[in-house]
């Protein structure tokens, strides 16, 4: 066991034997012809991880091991809204206007509104219009990366095509969900988040995007609860941790728990060195990285000791101030660094993220002019 986890801890991506993309014999390589062409937000007032604490909803020793000192919290504004807003502050950034759009990706972790409808057509009934293709994408905590990777590829399938409106955004304060102990990992957070990506090129590209899975774990997220029927409809509250921890009692008696444990770590590994080859680039070039807005401990321990990168060069200092916005995080993350000049051009942002499924999701970014919208 102590081996293994030696092992594990010393799965690395360090420079000095990270192969160039034309080093590595049959590589795919994709030089993106898509660029963001304009970020937008909508992140509500935030709540004091210390009154939390003085109030009793949130506990001294997780504010310790967490190391969070705010959580946004939207209160009675829906998720859609906070879409609504995020959208319209990316649009209002760009150069596109709503007819020029051919997709509207939507995507969220949890419930938007009422059952049987669909909340990316109030997107566009205020905003986009009713040209453009609209779909909805539930794939957890890494939506946004997904929207990323087949927004692209719809606008690189035919020239016909120019731009796509992404947003991400979820509103968890309801009754089925505590956000302040729904996992170790996290506090909860409510946001939106909404990117313009475009053939046309801007001052931000999108060099590759890449998702994989490891569907041996996806008990993980699913513990021992029945598939039948489903809990948000017997009232059954999320918790996270209940879940993982009935998985990995199971992982431990057949003493598979630490294997997926690598396993994972080994996914991550092959996403970050997939992304860059096809970006190509190498880690060194990497100049921040936006991760998930997890507990230091593990965005250190498993995002940032990864890549070898340290927190100093992460937007962990921006996270812990929001909480895990869902799919929104490293979006969010993206955008504060423009709005406050820490790239510039020349750099090289990589985004990672984890998700049911798991899912492991990584892209990278390239900054290409001084001024970023």
């Amino acid at each position: 066991m102590h081996s293994l986890q030696t092992y594990l801890e010393r799965q690395t991506l360090h420079v000095d034997t990270f192969p160039r993309s034309g080093s590595e014999g049959g590589a795919r390589v994709r030089a993106s012809e898509t660029f963001i062409s304009s970020l937008g937000a909508y992140i509500p007032e935030r709540v004091s991880v210390d009154d939390a604490v003085r109030k009793g909803w949130y506990s001294a020793e997780s504010r310790r091991l967490q190391e969070f000192t705010s959580v946004a919290v939207a209160d009675g504004i829906s998720a859609p809204e906070m879409a609504l807003h995020a959208a319209r502050d990316a649009m209002e950034r760009g150069e596109h206007t709503p007819d020029e759009l051919d997709l509207l990706l939507y995507c969220d972790v949890w419930h938007q509104g009422p059952d049987g409808w669909q909340p990316q057509y109030l997107l566009q009934r205020e905003l986009v219009g009713g040209d453009a293709l609209a779909v909805e994408i539930r794939h957890g905590c890494n939506g946004m990366f997904s929207a990323l990777s087949l927004a692209s590829d719809h606008l690189l399938a035919t020239d016909g095509r120019s731009a796509a409106l992404l947003v991400g955004t979820d509103n968890f304060g309801t009754p089925l969900i505590d956000r302040w102990s729904a996992s170790t990992a996290f506090i909860v957070g409510d946001a939106a988040s909404a990117l313009v990506l475009s053939k046309r090129p801007s001052a931000v590209q999108l060099l590759s995007v890449n998702l994989l899975s490891v569907p041996e774990v996806e008990q993980t997220h699913r513990g021992g609860e029945p598939l039948f029927p489903p809990g948000a409809t017997v009232g059954r509250e999320l918790d996270f941790d209940a879940r993982a921890e009935h998985f990995q009692r199971a992982a431990r008696e057949d003493e598979g728990g630490t294997l997926m444990s690598l396993k994972i770590r080994q996914r991550l590994l092959q996403t970050v060195h997939r992304t860059l080859v096809e970006a190509d680039i190498d880690i060194s070039d990497i100049s921040r990285v936006a991760c998930a807005h997890y507990s230091r401990e593990l965005v250190e321990q498993w995002f940032l000791g990864a890549v070898d990168i340290p927190l100093s060069r992460s937007t962990w200092t921006y996270g812990r101030t929001i909480g895990h916005a869902g799919c929104s995080d490293q979006f969010l993350a993206l955008r504060n660094l423009i709005a406050t000049g820490q790239v510039r051009r020349g750099d090289h942002v990589l985004l990672l993220g984890v998700g049911p499924g798991v899912t492991i999701a990584a892209a990278v970014v390239r900054i290409v002019a001084d001024s970023v919208k």
